[in-house]
């Protein structure tokens, strides 16, 4: 059985588009799947380290001394309050990327083919900063661990949303993300909001969650554009990282 975590990501703020909204945030119940390889089926090298040392104390300390030597310019911080002191993230995926479906076409209204290949690019803008984590788009959904949906509104007054699994040990397994082509009030969003909302959720799929940092993509209201140096420098530093408890 696998524990579902729920991350919500906002509409874009008045910079980008019309109307900004609030985030609620799920706890993550926990998980009885204690999966913890990386993509080449090996042990990731980081959890190696601690299970050799076999003194999760310890371990966690020479984690809370590596965050904090790395932490200037980042928001690892706000992303361990978020998560109750522990960090959730892939293990690698280089070696065999992560299976990724768009949904190829919709009826919804105000939806454009251009936004596959935008949210195509969200998704290589993350990989672009450096992560070890390479993304695979396929044609058949079966065949996914990622699918991303296209959808009128919700009815919160959000404009996208991303759920994954982990296990119990923090390791992200599978997700869905889901975006709007409207405002909960009806207007449309453009293709400039399409592509900033799919970078934050994105961010939330790799294991990144909201910071008080009003110029980053990965605020609760989004305000920018693109991946900010914030952004690129959180999501390094996260994958030097093992998932689990920090402290």
């Amino acid at each position: 059985m696998r524990a579902r975590l729920q991350l919500f990501a906002t509409s874009i703020a008045a910079a980008l588009a019309v109307g900004a909204a609030v985030v609620a945030h799920a706890p993550a119940p926990r998980s009885t799947r204690t999966t913890i390889v990386s993509g080449d089926g090996t042990v990731a090298a980081e959890t190696r380290l601690s299970l050799r040392r076999g003194d999760r104390k310890r371990a966690r300390a020479e984690i809370r001394k590596r965050i904090e030597e790395g932490s200037e310019g980042t928001y690892i911080t706000d992303i361990l309050a978020d998560h109750d002191s522990s960090l959730a993230r892939w293990p690698e995926r280089l070696a065999r990327p992560i299976s990724v479906w768009v949904q190829p076409y919709s009826t919804v209204r105000g939806w454009r083919p251009a936004y596959v290949h935008l949210a195509r690019e969200a998704f290589d803008d993350w990989k672009a900063t450096g992560i070890p984590l390479d993304f695979h788009f396929v044609d058949d959904s079966a065949k996914a661990e990622v699918h991303l949906a296209w959808i009128d509104r919700f009815k919160e007054p959000i404009s996208g949303r991303t759920l994954w699994a982990r296990d119990d040990d923090w390791w992200i397994l599978d997700g869905s993300i889901a975006i709007a082509m409207h405002h909960r009030s009806g207007e449309a969003l453009d293709a400039a909001a399409i592509k900033a909302i799919t970078l934050h959720e994105v961010g939330h799929l790799i294991g990144l969650d909201h910071t008080r940092d009003p110029a980053t993509i990965m605020t609760p209201r989004v305000r920018v554009r693109s991946l900010t140096i914030q952004d690129k420098a959180t999501a390094r530093l996260l994958y030097t990282l093992p998932a689990g408890a920090v402290r």
